[in-house]
């Protein structure tokens, strides 16, 4: 009691609901709100850029009417170019986008490597391969798709790297190492292919397709990647807690319970996994998975189980309108979409390199 004989004032202590885990909380809520709307809007306005004068609300009402909401007032023809042709190739897109980002951050955590990306392990390179040969060598008899072909040589590819790593001693250099070396001996199979057996027409296709395209993206192909790419991330979110040990080396994520080869192998396999689906429906896009997990840390900071799903809506904005930029910066003639993440990648690829020189 103070000298006045008044009751000195107790100040209220914090509640947790008021503490910095709410404050966090509220901040991740809101990040991954303004990250969805920022999709969903740049899928509407993406659909809309085209010879063909379409406008938002013709987007919603076309989506709309084949999701049994309501009735379209646009022509078959408009509600064709929206729904067939502009829809599925913008939503392959964002999937793509999303799966390569969500890899890249995967593969850097595990292999404690900034400079890593989904194609490190030599999975487009054998994807690559299996396209040529279906394209150029005629493989499975016309019975066997571009894509199956794809997914089927990125697979061996990455059989062959866990074959070569688990040999050498399945550590994390050994597994890179394993990948680099898949990677060029499929690169190498692959031009001397499609040198020795490939037509002038031939070759033109399979270029195109090396630098990735989403001009033949159906509902089929979203549907099948979409799948895929929501295992992989409820995979990923559930060994959030692992790939937040992994940052602090193996022998520390032992220490703590971690079963490092299982889990590396596991994480490995998936992400290897949602490359080849991806990389079989729309080619190999380099970059994506290189650049965006460093923008989303710089948002959501290193934790996972944050950093995860604000990665999957930054990568598939970002491919989202690269896609864009692709087929209209030249109209009528596209460009593959591979050469404009390659444009943007290189400076953020350098960017990178010299922070990456700087803290060492």
């Amino acid at each position: 009691m103070t000298l006045t004989g008044r009751r000195p004032a107790v100040r209220p202590r914090p509640s947790p609901a008021t503490g910095p885990r709410s404050a966090r909380a509220l901040r991740d809520g809101l990040l991954w709100t303004a990250g969805t709307a920022l999709l969903l809007l740049s899928v509407a306005v993406a659909v809309t850029i085209g010879p063909a004068r379409i406008s938002v609300p013709d987007v919603w009402s076309a989506v709309a009417a084949h999701l049994g909401l309501g009735d379209t007032r646009l022509t078959p023809i408009r509600d064709g170019i929206i729904w067939n042709l502009r829809m599925p190739r913008t939503l392959l897109a964002a999937v793509c986008g999303a799966g390569l980002a969500v890899c890249g951050t995967v593969m850097q955590s595990l292999l404690r490597n900034p400079l890593a990306d989904p194609f490190v392990l030599g999975v487009s390179s054998g994807a690559s391969t299996g396209a040529v040969a279906v394209v150029v060598l005629g493989a499975g008899g016309g019975a066997v798709s571009v894509p199956a072909g794809a997914f089927a040589g990125a697979l061996c590819s990455f059989a062959l790297v866990m074959l070569l790593s688990h040999t050498l001693g399945g550590t994390t250099d050994r597994v890179v190492l394993a990948g680099v070396a898949a990677m060029q001996l499929f690169s190498a199979l692959t031009s001397f292919v499609v040198m020795t057996a490939a037509d002038a027409e031939q070759t033109r296709g399979v270029l195109f397709w090396l630098l990735g395209s989403l001009s033949g993206a159906g509902w089929t192909d979203v549907r099948v990647c979409a799948a895929v790419l929501a295992v992989t991330l409820l995979i990923c979110l559930g060994h959030a807690r692992t790939l937040d040990a992994f940052a602090f080396g193996q022998d520390a994520a032992a220490a703590l319970g971690v079963r490092v080869t299982r889990t590396r192998t596991v994480l490995l396999c998936t992400t290897a996994l949602l490359t080849a689906a991806l990389v079989s429906s729309a080619g190999a896009i380099g970059f994506v998975g290189l650049v965006l997990p460093h923008a989303a840390r710089a948002l959501a900071g290193s934790g996972h189980r944050r950093l995860l799903p604000v990665t999957a809506l930054a990568g598939a904005v970002f491919l989202v309108w690269a896609d864009t930029l692709a087929r209209t910066v030249l109209e009528p003639q596209e460009v593959p979409v591979g050469v404009v993440t390659a444009l943007v990648g290189v400076p953020a690829f350098v960017l990178v390199l010299y922070r990456t020189r700087r803290t060492a």
